[in-house]
């Protein structure tokens, strides 16, 4: 099901699809967060307040923008929270995040691949880093991606762009090409 089949169900009553949504975002919206607070503790906690946010006040949100939507929160209260605290926040990565696999072999490779990746992007400038997250990592569309980031289409194609050509850089120093990608 969509995101906002789910949502509308939840909206309808339907509490269990409002835990269908929760579930599927949890860990990545965490991970988000935490890119930005690098603190665990703290990016559940605002993760748990987004969805209550979502669940409890029901918000109208446009068809097909129900990710962007809770990222867009997500980002706001990591800003809010930060300012609060310290500075204005920069996103980064955990070097930890879960990778996907099938076999042994197959999980090794790509947890050492992700590794050497979270690596060498958290070596490039946190704006690329960002919109690298959402485009690539969370699905987002440009329009989405701009939404979260407050800024237009262009300038998250031009993020994009010149993020994919830091990132390659950087991935050159470590001796990965784009044949190894």
């Amino acid at each position: 099901m969509s995101d906002d089949q789910l949502y509308r169900q939840y909206l309808s009553g339907d509490d269990a699809a409002g835990d269908a949504l929760m579930l599927r975002y949890a860990d990545a919206l965490t991970a988000y967060l935490d890119g930005f607070l690098h603190n665990a503790h703290d990016a559940e906690d605002l993760m748990l307040d987004c969805f209550t946010v979502i669940l409890v006040k029901k918000p109208a949100i446009g068809e097909g923008h129900f990710r962007a939507y809770l990222f867009k929160m997500a980002r706001n209260k990591a800003n809010r929270l930060w300012k609060l605290r310290f500075r204005q926040p920069e996103f980064s990565l955990d070097e930890n995040l879960p990778m996907q696999g099938g076999s042994p072999e197959d999980t090794l490779w790509q947890n050492e691949r992700g590794v050497l990746l979270q690596r060498c992007l958290n070596r490039i400038a946190p704006q690329y880093r960002e919109a690298l997250w959402l485009f690539y990592y969370m699905d987002l569309s440009y329009e989405q991606a701009a939404g979260v980031m407050d800024c237009t289409r262009k300038k998250i194609d031009n993020l994009l762009s010149n993020g994919r050509n830091r990132l390659r850089l950087e991935l050159e120093k470590e001796g990965i090409t784009h044949a190894d990608i």
